[in-house]
């Protein structure tokens, strides 16, 4: 049989069954890691009292590197106080009475649109005054970037 509508029929069909095995014929573009800072500002532009919980939210950034893989990464957060003023805490590496309370570790997974945020309790007992918070991104067991913060505890109301 060779009808018009047969051979327009495989002429439609050869293409497109030809196409289901084809491969790209070019690598997607490869995307580089997100990188991570610390904080947005209602974070930290605030007074916290002791018992409540200090959320640190991580700004995710695209990275200028582009990468292969992404290796997975640490977001590290703790704060260190208390200090009787700023002024001591910017000059004291280490003083009598400081307490340290610490996030649980967070592991980004590095998709889009993830918003990590790590969390510190802040002891019932903790004391008034500035703490330093200081906060790490850590990549194949080495720490890529840190910052610091001050926080002001205030007595409870």
């Amino acid at each position: 049989m060779n009808s018009p509508r047969l051979r327009l029929l495989s002429c439609l069909a050869v293409p497109l069954l030809a196409a289901c095995g084809a491969e790209p014929s070019e690598m997607a573009e490869e995307v580089p890691p997100p990188a991570y800072t610390c904080c947005e500002d209602l974070d930290v532009d605030k007074p916290y009292h002791p018992g409540q919980t200090l959320t640190v939210r991580w700004t995710v950034h695209s990275s200028d590197e582009p990468g292969s893989t992404s290796q997975p990464v640490e977001l590290a957060a703790q704060l260190t106080g208390p200090f009787g003023t700023v002024d001591d805490l910017k000059a004291a590496s280490a003083a009598p009475g400081l307490v340290t309370f610490t996030a649980t570790p967070v592991r980004p997974t590095g998709n889009p649109g993830e918003r990590p945020a790590s969390t510190i309790a802040i002891g019932p007992a903790a004391k008034p005054g500035f703490y330093d918070l200081v906060t790490s991104v850590i990549g194949d067991g080495n720490t890529t970037a840190s910052g610091s913060s001050i926080i002001q505890v205030a007595p409870k109301p």
